[in-house]
């Protein structure tokens, strides 16, 4: 620990009421992250600083920039860094795009059902869908980087990559 010591954690426990407890840290946690674990109401969403008109700074001002964590240069108006800021957003908020292939058609490439990561098996998106799919369900054929070869026969528990392709096959 480098950033507590044991008197700091003592009166912080006793603050709180905890008199007689066993303290385990996983990690180098300072003031915040005890309080914050002991009152077991806080929850942090995922930050990005977008920092606009870069176009306007010197390059050794941007380097100073860059020692910043979680940002994103962009310039609004010279529309550079919006394919980077697009996805830094969606590594930072953890979601995929699942794209429908209806039976004999093309997948529908323009609206992808969006899903997160931690929820991205078939069940989850067949609930995502609809709530009676998952009852219906028989199996789907999925294109893309979650399967061996393209198209592959897969179970509810098949996990799912970002931009697959799925077609549900229903029972009949």
């Amino acid at each position: 620990m480098t950033k507590l010591d044991d008197d700091t954690i003592t009166t912080i426990a006793k603050e709180y009421k905890l008199l007689n407890a066993d303290i385990y840290f996983q990690s180098d946690a300072d003031c915040d992250d005890l309080i914050d674990s002991i009152e077991g109401n806080r929850r942090y969403v995922p930050c990005l600083y977008v920092l606009n008109k870069i176009d306007d700074i010197s390059l050794e001002e941007l380097e100073i920039l860059d020692r910043i964590p979680h940002y994103v240069p962009i310039s609004g108006f010279l529309e550079w860094g919006i394919d980077d800021l697009l996805e830094t957003m969606w590594d930072y908020l953890d979601l995929f795009r699942i794209y429908t292939k209806p039976k004999g058609e093309i997948p529908d490439y323009d609206h992808p059902v969006i899903i997160r990561k931690s929820r991205s098996t078939v069940a989850d998106l067949c609930n995502k869908l609809h709530r009676t799919l998952l009852a219906d369900y028989k199996h789907a054929l999925v294109w893309g980087s979650s399967v061996k070869f393209n198209p592959q026969k897969v179970g509810k528990d098949h996990q799912l990559f970002d931009e697959d392709v799925i077609q549900i096959i229903k029972k009949n």
